[in-house]
């Protein structure tokens, strides 16, 4: 007869084989487990050490093809702006090396760099907004009538564009010579522009910047950039924002004014001035700017086309 003691010992012979076997069971799929993870791991190193010899590659194509931009640039400049005038004018985080490398091309292309101009820290930062509108509005030549958009940077727009640009239609200086000093000299004493010395008045402008904005109110220093570039783009012939790679995106000027129908149908914008090839668009898009046409050039996902076309 089977006793109740033979069940339990049963049954616990059963649990007993059962955890036994999930034992041994585990440690075979832990087995199998760790050497797939082994395996998986050397395929992503394999894919890794690919990829990174990939990118090299291309990173040498495209600076062999920097430096064919290069070599060739004055030349496919050439003529473009023959016997016109630029002003070069330098947000607060632009390069020198840009600004440098697209005065030469300018005169490569025929055209004289009138002066130039540095935006500072303060001119964009929205604590000084205030301060910036106020002395703006105390700064206004004779003749000269600002716009009625209220944000400091299409204000100081309004003021500048008139300063260092020429009349489109009349090709005339806006401003007599003693206004101009004075309202440049007004603008560095309290804190916002830098250089201005011997600067003439130019039929065009390129505003440089770097790439995108970063910091507290990223957003707001980028429009200050963004519009004052194209209030001063209705002032004269014609302007060209130009900035680093980033620049196009959220947190850049050029990608604030992409983002604006209205600034984009009027301001040409480069997005790579930080490569031989954008500084030649620059120039060549100058060159559209004074027939009247604009467009948004480089290598970022929203711009229209590398360059412009062929002049015909």
């Amino acid at each position: 007869m089977i006793s109740l003691r033979y069940h339990i010992v049963s049954i616990a012979a059963v649990f007993l084989a059962l955890a036994l076997g999930v034992v041994l069971g585990s440690t075979a799929v832990s087995d199998r487990l760790l050497s797939g993870l082994a395996g998986d791991r050397e395929s992503l190193h394999e894919q890794v050490a690919d990829l990174q010899e990939e990118r090299n590659a291309l990173n040498a194509k495209l600076a062999a093809a920097d430096r064919f931009t290069g070599t060739v640039g004055p030349t496919l400049v050439r003529g473009a702006l023959d016997q016109r005038t630029v002003v070069l004018i330098s947000a607060a985080d632009a390069s020198p090396a840009d600004r440098d490398a697209v005065a030469e091309l300018v005169r490569s292309a025929g055209g004289t760099v009138s002066g130039e101009l540095q935006l500072t820290e303060a001119f964009a930062d929205p604590g000084r907004a205030d301060q910036l509108r106020q002395l703006v509005t105390r700064l206004v030549p004779a003749g000269v009538q600002l716009p009625t958009a209220t944000d400091p940077g299409t204000l100081a727009g309004g003021l500048i564009g008139p300063l260092v640009l020429l009349g489109k239609e009349s090709v005339q200086p806006q401003a007599k010579p003693e206004e101009v000093t004075a309202a440049l000299s007004a603008l560095t004493d309290g804190g916002f522009l830098r250089g201005g010395q011997d600067l003439r008045a130019a039929q065009l402008a390129v505003v440089l910047t770097g790439g995108a904005v970063g910091g507290a109110a990223a957003g707001d220093r980028a429009a200050t950039v963004a519009r004052f570039a194209t209030q001063l783009d209705r002032s004269g012939a014609g302007a060209v924002l130009a900035g680093r790679a980033g620049s196009a995106d959220g947190t850049g000027p050029v990608g604030v004014v992409r983002a604006d129908t209205a600034a984009a149908s009027v301001l040409s914008t480069v997005d790579n001035v930080d490569t031989a090839a954008g500084r030649t668009v620059t120039v060549l898009a100058l060159r559209d700017e004074l027939n009247g046409r604009s467009g948004r050039y480089g290598a970022a996902g929203n711009a229209q086309a590398p360059a412009p076309m062929p002049a015909s």
